[in-house]
């Protein structure tokens, strides 16, 4: 089978170009795969400089030449307002082709807006979901969303995954836990507004010196601007047990980290939020999880099984989980080793590849 595949690529790594990358490398051992790259640079959504404006029209001009040629087209979905646009000028190009398109969308929270809206958007959306070939989504929010557009029978839920080398085994988590003096706290993810780094670190830093004593909290990701990250690198400065350890790290690096923490926080209320794939991640390395009732968070997360709830935006909230690590570090243990196992069950790649190549195989 020929596929088109318009999908973001890494570099940048991201949650949607890492699912695309999995999804990719999965179609190219049996399939003859042509990509259309989606990568952008920068962590603002919605950009709209004119850079990314010729770049819009430089993949417009290669889906026009090359979609005839293939037998399905897979389209990585968008959800900000230009991308969405982008995403228009995609499907009006490729509109007789249009029930062989596969379109997925990893966030869902711009989507929603204009699925739920009644303008012109919708419509121009609806107007090309009605024919789609399918769409696959994380959970059951999106599938509600685009449940208004398209056919129940042609949405498919499949949950995000962690990757093979990450998994922790029994041993590891035995043995990082037999320290946690001090508990280490692990928040990997952009820097980004919405994402809870900002409370996080204040949280820790409205704790007495005694508790602050006996956690370590390490930040990892890019920042949106300079200026964001000179204003919190100020911030954690003056604290031994708040570390920031650089924009990325990958591979082996990564896998260490995980392994070595105790904890995986993400506080997030980012609005293009969808199913983290770095809570998986936490799963998977042996981590009790702290996070929020957000996006499709709550489809892949159960407080007090997996980890602990927090509200969105709360510092107060936020210092309270730190706390309860602190009164329940003997129960701790025992919530890392059932991530890890759900983990196993659910969440590996080799599910999560052999789910999307059986939609676009079965593809009529």
């Amino acid at each position: 089978m020929k596929i088109l595949f318009i999908a973001p690529i890494p570099p940048p790594i991201n949650g949607q170009s890492k699912a695309s990358k999995v999804i990719l490398d999965a179609l190219q051992e049996n399939h003859q795969v042509q990509v259309i790259n989606l990568s952008k640079n920068s962590l603002k959504n919605g950009e709209g400089s004119l850079a990314r404006i010729k770049d819009i029209f430089n993949i417009a001009k290669e889906v026009r030449k090359s979609y005839k040629k293939n037998d399905i087209v897979f389209l990585s979905l968008a959800e900000s307002f230009a991308g969405n646009l982008r995403d228009l000028l995609i499907y009006n190009i490729i509109s007789k082709k249009i029930s062989k398109t596969y379109i997925q969308m990893l966030g869902g929270a711009g989507m929603k807006e204009i699925l739920h809206g009644t303008g012109w958007q919708k419509k121009a959306n609806a107007k090309f979901m009605e024919k789609i070939g399918g769409v696959i989504v994380e959970g059951p929010a999106n599938f509600e969303s685009f449940r208004k557009v398209v056919s129940e029978e042609k949405i498919h839920i499949v949950p995000n995954f962690a990757e093979d080398f990450l998994f922790a085994n029994t041993d590891e988590i035995e043995k990082k836990f037999e320290n946690v003096n001090p508990i280490k706290v692990l928040f990997l993810s952009n820097l980004i507004p919405g994402k809870g780094y900002n409370e996080l670190a204040d949280a820790f830093l409205s704790l007495s010196a005694e508790e602050q004593s006996k956690l370590r909290v390490t930040f990892v990701g890019g920042f949106e601007s300079a200026k964001d990250e000179e204003s919190f690198l100020t911030k954690i400065s003056q604290n031994n047990n708040l570390e920031y350890l650089g924009k990325f790290i990958d591979g082996e690096k990564k896998r260490n980290l995980y392994i070595e923490s105790h904890v995986f926080c993400l506080p997030t209320y980012y609005p293009f939020e969808g199913q983290p794939i770095s809570i998986l991640e936490g799963y998977a390395t042996g981590c009790v999880v702290i996070t929020s009732d957000h996006s499709g968070i709550p489809y892949v997360f159960r407080d007090n099984f997996n980890g602990f709830l927090v509200e969105k935006k709360s510092v107060i909230s936020l210092a309270k989980a730190l706390r309860r690590l602190l009164s329940e570090k003997e129960d701790l243990k025992k919530i890392a080793i059932n991530n890890r196992d759900e983990a196993l069950e659910k969440y590996r790649t080799e599910i999560y590849q052999k789910k999307i190549l059986q939609i676009l195989e079965n593809q009529k």
